[in-house]
């Protein structure tokens, strides 16, 4: 297990890394013992360094909800981070330049609660309940750790990728509201487009089945840290395509069918 001090030392590495915009070196090659449960502490002291400089909490994301990526860190579990008031941006919106470091776009649905979960034994039913609408949504990505070390080949681990907030950076979420019971979410779907070219297309049934399990696993875990999603928050369900880069320059869209179209441009 990570001491305190080096806990808080990878935290600070980083928030620097962020506000910098210079990705450090895998923190996996410092810690190569570190658990899941160090990971987390991470994220937790990194949450606590970005809240003291002013930001908000506005929700959660849930990340790692397909085979594919899960099988690419080595893992067989989903991962979360958190949501803050600055990763929000407009539908049809531009990110600054210089903003992220290597931002990527994933497909997701996004949903907004109107009461709070608390596990455990949270169902699909409950999280159905316990949701005021869904809406379709774009997640950027970005990582302020190298996801590969030049000198020794070796790639980013799950703990690189949780402590690292899961690899969380911007949202854009979409004003076509509806009762998430009111439609088959496992047959929501999206086309994603970079540069009016189609890049990958995806459904809900790709997150671990049904987009609201991934909401499952997340009220379910923050309960052995007694935590809850709360009322008002905003759950980023899991993507249901692979990333797509965006460089400079570059337009994203997503063609929710009924749902929408959003698009988000990188200056």
């Amino acid at each position: 297990m990570m001491t305190p001090n080096q806990i808080e030392d990878a935290a600070r590495r980083l928030f620097e890394a962020e506000r910098t915009r210079k990705q450090i070196r895998l923190l996996s090659l410092d810690f190569p013992e570190a658990t899941m449960d160090d990971a987390y502490k991470v994220q937790a002291a990194l949450v606590r360094r970005k809240v003291a400089s002013g930001l908000a909490i506005r929700g959660w994301k849930i990340g790692l909800t397909s085979k594919a990526m899960q099988s690419a860190l080595n893992i067989d579990i989903p991962d979360s981070g958190i949501l803050f008031d600055d990763m929000f941006f407009p539908d049809g919106g531009t990110v600054p330049a210089g903003r992220f470091i290597q931002p990527r776009v994933e497909a997701e649905i996004a949903f907004v609660m109107k009461a709070p979960l608390k596990g455990p034994d949270i169902s699909v039913d409950d999280v159905l309940d316990a949701t005021d609408h869904i809406a379709p949504a774009l997640e950027i990505l970005d990582t302020r750790i190298e996801r590969v070390n030049r000198e020794t080949g070796k790639a980013r681990t799950f703990f690189d990728t949780i402590s690292d907030n899961a690899a969380n950076a911007g949202i854009v979420v979409g004003d076509r509201t509806c009762d998430p019971r009111e439609v088959d979410l496992r047959w929501i779907g999206a086309i994603v487009s970079r540069n009016g070219e189609v890049e990958e297309t995806g459904l809900g049934a790709g997150v671990l089945d049904h987009p609201a399990m991934g909401i499952v696993w997340l009220a379910n875990r923050l309960h052995r840290y007694g935590m809850e999603i709360s009322a008002g928050q905003t759950v980023l369900s899991g993507s249901f395509v692979r990333p797509v880069e965006a460089r400079p320059g570059e337009k994203i869209a997503a063609d929710f069918g009924r749902h929408g179209t959003l698009r988000i441009s990188f200056a």
